[in-house]
């Protein structure tokens, strides 16, 4: 078990630093984020359908950010044991003086609550022509779909829940990651 937990911890340093890629998806099942504040840069949103395990395929919105500066970034997934009951797995990051940050940032999301400032917005563009937001998303675009895009997107406030988090660099200032018996949600 000793090994186990040194590997863990090694990774979550490494994550803070932003020296690993980082990605948070949870088989099948969905997940709560919360944010006090998100800048970002280079955006773009489309549609799409995620693959889950299983087989099973669900529509979601996948938010993309180039950049991205996080206050205040809650992660939380419940899981429920058989025998057991349900345990918790929340994260959180950016509560201090220091910013979460993410490059090639996307969301799989279906559910979003937030106060949101767009500037240099285009609505109603081809996934497939899109140019403001990463480059790699070009795998789960369909060409012809409904998407927006804009040089910056500034959103406080933020609550959703998520099928698939991954980032390029994901830095991680301040991490706290707990484990939980019953149910402990970001909101």
């Amino acid at each position: 078990m000793v090994p186990s937990v040194a590997a863990t911890a090694a990774i979550g340093v490494a994550l803070a630093q932003g020296a690993l890629a980082a990605s948070f998806s949870v088989s099948g099942q969905q997940f709560k984020v919360k944010v006090v504040k998100l800048e970002g840069r280079g955006f773009v949103q489309y549609g799409t359908l995620e693959a889950q395990h299983g087989g099973k395929r669900i529509p979601v919105a996948v938010s993309a950010f180039k950049n991205a500066k996080i206050t205040g970034l809650c992660q939380s997934v419940v899981v429920p044991v058989p025998l057991f009951g349900d345990v918790s797995l929340k994260l959180k990051a950016g509560y201090g003086k220091d910013k979460v940050e993410a490059k090639n940032l996307f969301i799989d999301l279906d559910q979003l609550d937030a106060d949101a400032v767009f500037k240099g917005i285009n609505i109603g563009v081809a996934a497939g022509d899109t140019t403001k937001g990463p480059k790699n998303d070009t795998n789960k675009k369909d060409p012809g779909s409904f998407a927006q895009e804009a040089d910056r997107a500034d959103l406080e406030n933020v609550e959703q829940t998520a099928w698939a988090t991954s980032a390029g660099t994901f830095k991680l200032p301040g991490l706290s990651m707990s484990v939980s018996k019953g149910k402990s949600e970001c909101f």
